[in-house]
C-alpha cells in the first residue's frame, strides 16, 4: 500500500530540520516538493526546497485541480501540494514525507485516511517558539507577530493529528520520530 506521512507544526517548531533527519537515516521516504508563491530564500532552488511559481500559474493549477491541497497561508502566498508530486515519489516505490503547514496536514489526512500518519511537531512553549523566530532572523517585526498569531491559532489543531511530538530536545525528538514512522511504515 502506498502511504504517506505528514509532519505539520507552527512556523519555527522544527519541521525542516526532523524532515530532513528522517530522509537523511531512511532511504525508503521522499520529501514532496510543495508549490509556493514566495520568492526563494538564499540558498534555494526551484524544485529542491519548493516549486517557485508565479501567483497567476498557482492560481492557474488551482483551475485545473493539479493540487492535493492548497492556501493562502499568509496574504498573498500560496502554498500547496502538487498530486503529480505524489505520484512522482510513489512511482519510485517510496513512501511520501510532508512538510505542509497545519490545515494542509489536515487536508492532506483526510484525502488518504489510514495510508496516512500525520504528526504534529510542537515547540515546549510559546515562548521557546518566539525565541527560535527571532533567532532565525528571517522574519522583520511585523512578519514575527503574524507569525505568532497564527501559531497560537495552529496549536488548536494540534488533537487532530495522529500523534503530537514535542521538540524540546532534537536528539530526543528524532529518536521518537523514527520510531513513529518506522512503526507506521511497517504496520
Amino acid at each position: 500500500m502506498n502511504k504517506v506521512i505528514i509532519f505539520s507544526a507552527p512556523s519555527g517548531s522544527g519541521k525542516t530540520t526532523v524532515v530532513n533527519h528522517l530522509l537523511a537515516t531512511m532511504p525508503k521516504l521522499s520529501f514532496s516538493v510543495s508549490a509556493t508563491t514566495r520568492k526563494p530564500r538564499e540558498g534555494e532552488q526551484n524544485g529542491r526546497e519548493y516549486y517557485f511559481l508565479e501567483k497567476e500559474d498557482f492560481l492557474q493549477k488551482i483551475n485545473n485541480n493539479e493540487f492535493l491541497e492548497h492556501e493562502e497561508v499568509y496574504k498573498g502566498l500560496y502554498y500547496g501540494t502538487l498530486k503529480s508530486e505524489v505520484e512522482r515519489i510513489w512511482s519510485q516505490g517510496k513512501t511520501v514525507v510532508f512538510d505542509v503547514d497545519v490545515v494542509g496536514g489536515l487536508n492532506i489526512k483526510k484525502e488518504f485516511g489510514d495510508a496516512a500518519l500525520a504528526v504534529f511537531l510542537r515547540p515546549p512553549s510559546m515562548d521557546v517558539l518566539m525565541d527560535r523566530l527571532t533567532k532565525r532572523s528571517t522574519e522583520v517585526e511585523h512578519q514575527l507577530k503574524e507569525r505568532l498569531d497564527k501559531a497560537k491559532f495552529e496549536f488548536q489543531f494540534e488533537t487532530k493529528y495522529d500523534s503530537v511530538l514535542i521538540n524540546d530536545k532534537l536528539e530526543d525528538t528524532f529518536v521518537n520520530a523514527e520510531k513513529l514512522v518506522t512503526d507506521f511504515i511497517n504496520s
